[in-house]
């Protein structure tokens, strides 16, 4: 019998650097490719699980035809509320998304290709993500949906060292979660023990 993680990396997925972020954004503009830019640059900035990020709503993100700077969504792991700003290039992408596609209200921000009145499957997001990650060539098993939740908030630690902001961000119930989440204790250590000549 063969295990099912065979071959497979197990454990947390690696976030995403500011460097590997411009270069997917840049490829996606370049080759025009509207839906998957607004799905990257909102995944990037709502920090959201990749079940809460796939079921948005238009209405979730824009009021009276306007993509908004921040938003509320309760998410669906722990029914809990979390807030998020949407940059103003998100917004911009958003927008153009909404409008090329016309989108309503209710209808899901990121519909599926293949079945009408729903949203993309997680398969659909993770083969985009794969594609991503492949197309600047990062290692595909290194990286996963669950990257781009941590990428905001590993640059806002790195920036600040704030917990309880990213707690907060992230819709963490406990801080040690967010401790855990970020692997903050042994990447601490570990650039503590690299600045350490022996």
């Amino acid at each position: 019998m063969v295990a099912w993680n065979k071959g497979k990396r197990v454990g947390q997925k690696k976030a995403f650097k500011l460097e590997d972020i411009w270069r997917i954004r840049i490829r996606l503009e370049l080759e025009e490719r509207l839906f998957e830019l607004a799905l990257f640059n909102l995944a990037i900035d709502s920090k959201l699980r990749s079940c809460d990020l796939r079921n948005l709503k238009v209405q979730d993100v824009s009021r009276s035809g306007c993509v908004m700077s921040r938003t509320i969504v309760k998410q669906q792991k722990t029914h809990q509320e979390v807030h998020f700003e949407i940059t103003p290039k998100t917004q911009q992408t958003l927008s153009q998304w909404i409008i090329k596609n016309a989108l309503s209200p209710t209808d899901f921000l990121f519909p599926s290709p293949c079945r009408e009145g729903q949203p993309i499957s997680y398969h659909y997001y993770t083969t985009l993500v794969n594609k991503w990650v492949t197309d600047i060539g990062l290692d595909k098993t290194q990286y996963g949906t669950h990257s781009l939740r941590r990428t905001k908030a590993s640059l806002i630690y790195a920036k600040t060292k704030n917990l309880r902001a990213i707690q907060l961000l992230l819709g963490h119930a406990k801080l040690e979660s967010t401790i855990e989440y970020l692997g903050v204790e042994i990447e601490d250590a570990l650039r503590i023990s690299e600045s350490c000549e022996t």
